[in-house]
């Protein structure tokens, strides 16, 4: 088929490799503009884009999708089916209804569920223990469209959201070849909103760490709130991210949450809601490089009875 391939960051790669390999005519493919990155805002290009020209492929990177030149542009490619993989634009009525057999997206959830931005990284946070990919005919509404395949997949007691997110990319580009092998016989089986959840972009404010939540929902909030904004918390004035840890049960009666309860060695173990305690792990301070807990105590001097707020 001729297909047009719309995608960004790493997760996308894996599926624009399967149709390549599969020997679909990648008629063009859409990526987001080059931007700043780093400390020496450097421009970089995509993933998705640094693929693409490797395979000699044609590569769009329009600024904005819902201009008229926009639209024409992607019309002009008189594609059969568009491929869409975490482009990060919502496609407007006019690219839809260009490709003859619609717009098809590999989405990170088992839909309904988890419709949104961020749907790896809600299941984390929200306990969920699977998810998994949906193939769909993109909508106008937001993850809203027909359902043509999906599989799910268990989520690790200690995975993070980019190890899930790793896994899910390759889950779903065999899924979507699957998909377009099976396209002629596969009856797409519609949503219903009653079912939906959502999952919200990120915002730095969600990484602040609430002491007073058990210490197994602040476990997952570290986990699931990477690679950004992460999971921080403050020593004294200083910005603290928490990059690994591990939840147990005790009974710390006389402690309050946030408050530190031990402080030795690579034991750091802060008092969190309930009878609930967290151990830290792996830290990173402001204008630091990630460490282990010994390598943070090491040269600070919190102590038993501190509090991190």
């Amino acid at each position: 088929m001729r297909i047009v391939f719309m995608g960004t960051p790493e997760a996308a790669v894996p599926t624009l490799k399967r149709l390549v390999a599969d020997g679909h005519e990648i008629v063009a493919v859409w990526t987001q503009p080059d931007k700043p990155s780093g400390r020496g805002n450097r421009i970089a290009t995509s993933p998705v884009k640094k693929l693409a020209l490797a395979h000699g492929l044609t590569v769009h990177q329009p600024a904005r999708i819902r201009t008229a030149e926009s639209q024409a542009l992607f019309a002009s490619h008189n594609a059969d089916l568009a491929v869409v993989v975490a482009y990060g634009r919502l496609l407007p009525a006019g690219l839809l209804r260009a490709p003859k057999r619609g717009c098809i997206n590999v989405h990170f959830s088992l839909l309904p569920l988890y419709r949104g931005a961020a749907p790896v990284n809600w299941a984390i946070i929200n306990g969920e223990e699977k998810t998994g990919v949906t193939t769909m005919f993109i909508e106008e509404e937001l993850d809203s469209g027909p359902i043509l395949l999906q599989r799910e997949t268990q989520i690790g007691e200690m995975e993070t959201a980019p190890e899930l997110i790793g896994r899910l990319a390759e889950i779903g580009a065999e899924l979507l070849g699957e998909t377009l092998a099976q396209l002629d016989e596969i009856t797409p089986r519609p949503q219903h909103d009653r079912d939906a959840t959502f999952a919200p972009m990120l915002r730095k404010e969600n990484g602040l760490i609430n002491w007073s939540q058990n210490a197994f929902a602040v476990e997952r909030t570290i986990r699931g709130l990477q690679p950004w904004p992460n999971a921080y918390t403050h020593h004294q004035t200083h910005r603290l991210v928490v990059w690994r840890a591990k939840a147990a049960r005790a009974e710390l009666s006389n402690a309050v949450p946030g408050e530190v309860v031990a402080s030795q060695g690579d034991d750091l173990i802060v008092k969190c809601g309930g009878e609930t305690m967290l151990r830290l792990i792996e830290v990173q301070l402001e204008a630091k490089r990630r460490m282990s807990v010994r390598d943070f105590m090491n040269g600070t001097h919190l102590k038993v009875g501190d509090a991190l707020a």
